[in-house]
Order: structure tokens, then C-alpha cells, then sequence
């Protein structure tokens, strides 16, 4: 691939107030919105407001499910109100994000971001996970990276604290991953191109930010403060681990995740009862990446962090026991983490047990 596209992104209390001059850039007129119910209740109307003073068109508005199933991507996309729009405006986390991002590709339109919850880089990917209607992973899908992702963070720190502690949670993971899938690659002499270079740079660059101002971040979100802090953790999560997904995952090679996403897609496989976002459980699984490579003295960071963040450094807190790792093992050496990175089984169910005894022990 000789063409790559990168989001471009305004930020900040006020960043809605850029819309117009956006999209004046492209051209577009007609708007629809999909997002989360609660996503869509926390930002359209400003959105909307600021929209129709400028002249533009919203098609509709619609509420984009429960899960980013392919179910829920097909009614969507036979929605007239979103073949009539010209651009998708999405609003939420995640699944909300991917599944727009996945209706946007089958349609054949673009779309713009508006993350109301920072807990992952969805905004800003051109990648989506897609579930099974048992909420277990089925796939991943490819769309077009966003053209602009708008990061309000008056409304970031206002959402419910659970999200951002979970994006701190999965965005520990970009660096680590990045830097080990490719190294790995490299030893079975693959010879990186820049764009993979340039990615694991950009996903390195990223890491510190969640150690330095992890803490603050979310103490100020508790408190409903837009902070620099806050402005610097969703920069992190929505720009840097984005951008470096869309680096390193390309047609001729995948550096975007490994070890870590290979433990969390495996736990889906284990049907449980509570609520386990996916960025604490990657954070156990970047605990297992170390573990499994003997790397002691970042594991050991690593899980002093979890513990410090309230982030699970136990099977126990993930509503896991021993007897359920087949289950997780079983899925993860199925996944696109381990088709890209291969890793041993045993291995990983070592790190797996070492991560869950160090946790216990901190």
C-alpha cells in the first residue's frame, strides 16, 4: 500500500465550535449520527445546534445497538437516512465507533469521531472489532480511518469515570505490543519498512504519558475536571496509540498487538457474570507479555501500576480461575495476535500463572 490516511483532530472544551471550518474542507452538507444512547445524549444537540446555524443537514440520528455486532452494522447501513448523508458523525466508545466506522465502509462514506468516553482508540482507527451476538470476538474488520476525530474533553471528564480508568488501562498496552511484535518479526529476519518503524516510534512515544500523569488524569475526572492531565491522557489513548495502529497494522504486515489482546480476546471465551471492560483486562495481559518474555522489571512496573490504578492484577479480579485457562488458551491461539506473533502455549499459560501469583503477592 502506497497511500496512508491519518485522522486529523481539533481538541479541547470548546472543540465543537471547529466543526464548520472542518467540514467546509470536504464539502459535505448532509450529516447523519450514530452513536451510544448516552453518547448521543452528552454531545448531538450542542453538535446538532452548531450544525444548523451553519446550514447543514442532519439525515437522523440513531442509536448504533449494544454490541458492534455485524448484525447491528447491516441495519444501519440499510437505514435511508444514512444512504441519504454524505458523512457519518459517531459518537461514543468503542463499539459504538467501530460499528459506525463498519456501517461508514459498507456504505461507502466517511465518518468523523466524536469520543465521549476515552477507554480506547477506536476514534481514530482504521481498524473495528466485531463481536458474536454472545458478546464473544468474531472478527476484526478494516474500515477507513476517520477523517477528523473532534476530542472534547469537558465532555471526556465529564463521563463516567469507569471509561477513562479503562483507556489508561489498554493504553499501557500500545508501546509494549508494538515494540514486541516487530522485534519479533525482525528476529525471523523480516527487515521493517519505515511505516512500521515510523508506527513503533509513535506507539513508543506514547508510553510515558500514561505513567506521568495516569493518576492525576483520573482523579481529575473524578472530579469533572477538563485538565491539561486529562487533555494529555485522551491525547494519548485518542492520537498516539491510534495513529500507531494505523502505522503498523497494513496489508503486508500486523505489529499492532500481540501477547496482551491475545489474553483479553481469549477471555471472551469464558462466559461470566460482572462487568469487565476491555482496557483492565488487556492491562492484566500486558503483565502476562512480560511475564511470558522474563522481562521482570517492567512486569513488575507494570503491576505496581495496575495495582496503584485499581486495575486487576489477579485472575480472580478478572472473574477467571485456573480452570478456565484452557478455555482462554484455547481461543487466544486462534487469534490474529497469535497468527502475527506466535507464541508458545505453555509458555503463555506460565506468564499467565506468574502474572496471577506476583499479583497476589503484591
Amino acid at each position: 500500500m502506497t497511500t496512508l490516511t491519518m485522522p486529523n483532530y481539533s481538541y479541547g472544551e470548546n472543540c465543537f465550535q471547529e466543526i464548520p471550518q472542518v467540514l467546509a474542507a470536504y464539502g459535505f452538507k448532509k450529516i447523519v449520527f450514530i452513536g451510544g444512547e448516552k453518547a448521543l445524549a452528552s454531545a448531538q444537540e450542542e453538535v446538532k445546534a452548531i450544525l444548523l446555524e451553519h446550514n447543514f443537514q442532519v439525515t437522523g440520528s440513531f442509536i448504533y445497538g449494544k454490541d458492534s455486532t455485524q448484525a447491528n452494522i447491516d441495519r444501519l447501513a440499510n437505514l435511508k437516512e444514512v444512504q441519504e448523508a454524505e458523512l457519518i458523525f459517531a459518537f461514543g466508545g468503542g463499539q459504538a465507533l467501530d460499528t459506525a466506522k463498519m456501517v461508514a465502509k459498507q456504505v461507502k462514506k466517511q465518518t468523523m469521531t466524536f469520543p465521549t468516553i476515552c477507554s480506547n482508540c477506536s476514534a481514530g482507527t482504521a481498524i473495528a472489532v466485531i463481536y458474536k451476538e454472545d458478546h464473544s470476538l468474531d472478527t476484526y474488520g478494516y474500515p477507513d480511518a476517520p477523517l477528523h476525530i473532534f476530542i472534547n474533553t469537558r465532555i471526556i471528564a465529564q463521563a463516567p469515570v469507569k471509561y477513562f480508568w479503562a483507556g489508561i488501562a489498554d493504553g499501557i498496552s500500545k508501546a509494549p505490543e508494538v515494540a514486541r511484535a516487530s522485534q519479533e518479526a525482525e528476529k525471523r529476519g523480516v527487515v521493517l519498512p519505515h511505516t512500521a518503524v515510523l508506527g513503533r516510534a509513535v506507539a513508543l512515544s506514547s508510553k510515558e504519558a500514561f505513567y506521568t500523569y495516569g493518576r492525576k488524569a483520573l482523579d481529575d475526572v473524578k472530579a469533572q475536571r477538563p485538565s491539561l492531565a486529562v487533555e494529555e491522557i485522551a491525547l494519548a489513548i485518542l492520537i498516539s496509540t491510534a495513529y500507531a495502529s494505523n502505522l503498523v497494522n497494513q496489508p503486508e504486515f500486523y505489529y499492532n498487538s500481540c501477547h496482551a489482546h491475545a489474553f483479553y480476546n481469549g477471555s471472551t471465551a469464558v462466559p461470566r457474570e460482572g462487568e469487565y471492560l476491555h482496557g483492565i483486562v488487556v492491562a492484566f495481559g500486558v503483565m502476562v507479555l512480560h511475564a511470558y518474555y522474563d522481562e521482570e522489571e517492567e512486569l513488575r512496573k507494570v503491576a505496581q501500576f495496575n495495582k496503584s490504578l485499581g486495575f486487576p492484577t489477579t485472575l480472580a479480579e478478572l472473574g477467571l480461575t485456573i480452570d478456565d485457562l484452557d478455555s482462554v488458551l484455547g481461543l487466544a491461539m486462534k487469534t490474529s495476535e497469535y497468527q502475527h506473533t506466535p507464541f508458545d502455549r505453555e509458555t503463555f499459560h506460565q506468564a499467565i500463572l506468574k502474572s496471577d501469583s506476583l499479583g497476589r503477592n503484591l
